[in-house]
């Protein structure tokens, strides 16, 4: 491991990265509650006003901190990985693959997550989290869509990966073989869509179906992203 200290022994990487790793240690035992969340303060040696500062919903602000790391770890990985040899459909398979398996070695903090993210009011951050995955592998992959495409994909995906967390999370197979089988057929019934809008849209009867939704996608904004309706060039339908 490398050695992240000052000359001083002090530790140098990010305090809320320091955050979530000591939670890691009691989050199977006591779930992302504010037990976790006192004791990961005083195990990284941190005053609990400055975790506070960091985390002001405690461990709900934690608990996204640990699915943001997560994601980022995916990224990372898919930058260094030569996915050109596979059809689209496997490095969508691929990347939410990844993203599982860098996180198998802490699954309980996931399952505490999922249960955390259940409860009513941490719902939408949940669905944010999601949002922000499925934005996160479309992203890396290179996805350039800015029409109803945009939300489709993401909306989509999101449907798969927290499926797929879900079977994840209770399987039991060798080498988690009975996730990836499902991942796989999954991501099918995606593509099965997919190529039935795209016979739509090639279709001159149909395609004025589809008129609609794509004007009501181009008036609604994703955060951090221009709605289709506001960017330059020709009109998107």
């Amino acid at each position: 491991m490398t050695d992240m200290t000052d000359p001083g022994g002090h530790d140098m990487r990010d305090p809320k990265a320091r955050l979530v790793e000591a939670a890691l240690m009691h989050v199977p035992f006591d779930g992302w509650s504010e037990a976790s969340f006192r004791a990961a303060a005083s195990d990284a040696g941190m005053p609990l006003a400055e975790a506070r500062a960091l985390c002001p919903r405690g461990a709900v602000d934690l608990a996204l901190a640990f699915h943001a790391q997560g994601d980022a770890a995916m990224v990372a990985k898919l930058a260094e990985t030569d996915l050109t040899a596979l059809r689209y459909s496997d490095r969508v398979a691929f990347a939410v693959r990844t993203r599982l398996e860098l996180v198998e070695h802490d699954k309980e903090a996931v399952r505490r997550g999922v249960t955390l993210f259940a409860l009513p009011m941490h719902a939408a951050d949940g669905a944010r989290a999601l949002w922000q995955t499925a934005d996160a592998i479309w992203t890396a992959l290179g996805d350039s869509s800015d029409d109803l495409n945009w939300y489709t994909k993401r909306a989509t995906l999101s449907g798969v990966y927290s499926s797929t967390v879900l079977y994840w999370l209770g399987d039991q197979s060798m080498d988690h073989a009975a996730t990836w089988a499902f991942l796989e057929r999954r991501i099918d019934d995606v593509m099965r869509i997919e190529r039935a809008k795209k016979a739509v849209r090639e279709n001159r009867l149909l395609k004025p179906l589809l008129a609609g939704p794509e004007w009501l996608a181009g008036r609604v904004k994703a955060p951090g992203k221009a709605a289709p309706g506001d960017l330059p060039g020709r009109w998107r339908g």
